[in-house]
Parts: C-alpha cells; sequence; structure tokens
C-alpha cells in the first residue's frame, strides 16, 4: 500500500506525538468529552488516515494540535508533543502562531469559506510566503507563482491575478493546498479535502497531495470518513469512534486483516464491495451520547457480537502485531472467536488472491 515499508516508518523519528488526550466542551450547561484519552504517533515522512463517520472526534483532535479548537472547547488532560514543546499546555495566540502555519498547516474540506473572494488568488498564497518564509516583493511573487503551478494550476502567472469565483470547486482546492503549502510547514493535515469534488477530481487532488508530498518532505495526515478515499494514499489507517482511537495499523493491516468490529461496520459499508441488486450495508444504531459517561466499549451498543465485559469494562489495546492495535475484547485470548463479516473476508480473499497489496 505505501510507497514506504511500515517497518520503514516506525523506524522513523517521532514527529509528533499524542499521549492520553482528552478534550471537552462545555454546550448549553453541561460537559461533552469529545475526546476519550486518545494517543497516538505521528511518523515523519508518512501519510497517516484518521477514518471514522460524522462525529467520532476526527476533526476536533487534529485542530488541537493547532489551537483550533472553539472558545468553549478545552484540553482537560493529556500532552501533545512536538520539537519539546507540550502543545496542549499552551494558552495564547502568541504561543500558537509559532506553530500555525508554519509547523503545522491545515487544508479544509470547503475552499471557499478558506478562501478570501475579495483578493487574488496569488496575492493570498503569497501572503503566507511573505509571513512565514522571509520573502518579500517580487521574490515571494515568484515563489507563489511556482507553487501554483506545482499544484496543477495551469497558466499560474495568469491565474496569480484572479479571484477564487473564477476558479472552480477543484481549482479553488488546489490553490488552498497551495497556500497550506506556501507556510513550508513540517505536518499537513487534510480534513476531508475531498468531500465536496466529484470522483475524478478526488483522485486527481489526492494524487496531487502524494506529489507535493515527495517535493516538499511533508508528513500528511487525512481526515475522512470515507476508507476507500485513502485507500491508495495512506502508509497507517487510524480507525477513530466516539473520541478515541480504536485500531490502528498499516494501511494492509487495516483493510485486510481488521480487528476491531468497527472497523468491520465501516469496511463493509464501502460501496466498492456492494452486490447488484442487495442493499448496501450500514451501521446499524447511532453513536453514543458523549454528554453522558461511557462504560465499557463505547460500540458495545450497536456490536452484533458484544461480550458482556463490553458493557462494564473498556478494553485496553491489544496488539495483533508489531505495528497492528485494537481495543476490542475479541482479541483477549479468553474471548469466543468470532468471524468478521462476509464483506470482510471477500476483501481478505482477494488481498491472498493477489499475494500484494492494493494498487497505489
Amino acid at each position: 500500500m505505501g510507497q514506504k515499508s511500515i517497518e520503514e516508518i516506525i523506524n522513523s523519528e517521532v514527529i509528533l506525538s499524542v499521549e492520553d488526550l482528552v478534550i471537552k466542551f462545555n454546550l448549553r450547561g453541561q460537559e461533552l468529552t469529545a475526546i476519550r484519552g486518545a494517543s497516538l504517533e505521528l511518523y515523519k515522512g508518512e501519510s497517516l488516515a484518521i477514518v471514522g463517520e460524522s462525529g467520532s472526534g476526527k476533526s476536533v483532535f487534529t485542530k488541537s494540535f493547532m489551537g483550533l479548537l472553539d472558545a468553549n472547547g478545552r484540553i482537560e488532560k493529556g500532552a501533545i508533543t512536538y520539537k519539546g514543546q507540550n502543545l496542549a499546555e499552551f494558552k495564547t495566540e502568541d504561543e500558537w502562531i509559532k506553530i500555525r502555519g508554519k509547523e503545522i498547516a491545515m487544508v479544509f474540506q470547503d475552499p471557499m469559506t478558506s478562501l478570501n473572494p475579495l483578493k487574488t488568488v496569488g496575492k493570498q498564497v503569497q501572503e503566507s510566503i511573505e509571513l512565514h518564509q522571509n520573502l518579500k516583493g517580487d521574490e515571494a511573487k515568484k515563489l507563489a507563482v511556482e507553487i501554483l503551478n506545482d499544484v496543477g494550476i495551469t497558466e499560474p502567472e495568469r491565474r496569480y491575478s484572479q479571484y477564487p469565483h473564477e476558479f472552480s470547486g477543484g481549482m479553488r482546492q488546489r490553490v488552498v493546498i497551495a497556500i497550506a503549502v506556501a507556510c513550508n510547514p513540517n505536518i499537513l493535515i487534510c480534513d476531508e479535502p475531498t468531500t465536496a469534488l466529484d470522483v475524478t477530481i478526488q483522485a486527481q487532488i489526492l494524487q496531487l497531495l502524494k506529489n507535493l508530498q515527495d517535493k516538499y518532505n511533508l508528513t500528511i495526515i487525512y481526515i475522512t470518513h470515507d476508507l476507500g478515499v485513502v485507500a491508495n494514499v495512506a502508509d497507517r489507517i487510524a480507525v477513530m469512534y466516539a473520541g478515541d482511537i480504536i485500531e490502528l495499523g498499516s494501511a494492509e493491516e487495516v483493510f485486510f486483516d481488521p480487528k476491531h468490529p468497527y472497523t468491520w461496520a465501516l469496511l463493509s459499508s464501502l460501496p466498492q464491495l456492494g452486490i447488484k441488486g442487495e442493499a448496501l450495508y450500514s451501521i446499524k444504531g447511532t453513536p453514543p451520547n458523549l454528554f453522558k459517561e461511557i462504560n465499557g466499549d463505547a460500540f458495545a451498543p450497536r456490536n452484533p457480537h458484544a461480550l458482556k465485559i463490553d458493557f462494564e469494562k473498556r478494553p485496553p489495546y491489544f496488539e495483533v502485531t508489531p505495528t497492528h492495535k485494537a481495543r476490542t475484547w475479541l482479541l483477549d485470548p479468553k474471548a469466543p472467536k468470532v468471524e468478521p463479516p462476509s464483506l470482510v473476508k471477500k476483501m481478505q480473499a482477494m488481498y491472498l488472491k493477489r499475494g500484494d497489496s492494493i494498487d497505489r
């Protein structure tokens, strides 16, 4: 799956480390726990996909790396370590301004809310360069034109002077990516970067991000609710549910040997696995109420294979391989053996038959 082997990745430098992170929000006098003790290590140069259905905490988790939580949100406990600093302890904009953009940048899903309609696209790219790369005037403009070219915008010199409304949705997304790259960050977070685009443009944008990763030596985090979107770009996949990472492994491990029933359900929901004439699989039930304390495995009420202990005690991580772990009591040696659903077995059979990885 990945251009690098999983062994190369986990032997790389840890560029950012999250440990036991808890994030809470105050809403209408009530307290909501959006992130419930999530931990993660991000390796330099990798592509990590964070997947899960809407409301699982993916965006909140990554926004905390940049100090972008809403005013009613706070980090209750835990650490976010980057270059020897604990970002979870940052309180002021002066502290965050040294990280935001310059070290960690983000591409949001709706380019029209990220672009200023009153400024030319070139000026908006140039502003990022002048702010973060200590270049001014003609030098900054020259680099802005080069970056516009790098993100696949034809005639970049002419396009430099155009406004966002003169661009298509796919081209605007390229401009937003150019602005993020112009900050020269180490980490690029892409929050649902292809959601508003049609399928052919989605593939182009993902390929573009792969190319930029190589050229600019980026570490990329993809946030998505669609496992299929990241199949060909992710080195590793973290599956989130109810504010916690419940499975983490290489892309091949998560796709072809998933262990958590929620991951099984996500994979079974892929339209690619649908059978003509049959209804597409959908996950029954609804996510838990995060205003209430969750006991046991948060997915237990929706899990047809739930054990009694799932409702009583939160599962620890069980190691499947040195690069793959999952929070599910089904991996306990004392648990009954449960086979994954037929659609997941179908994927496993496809993989074994090919004896190779997903096409990149």
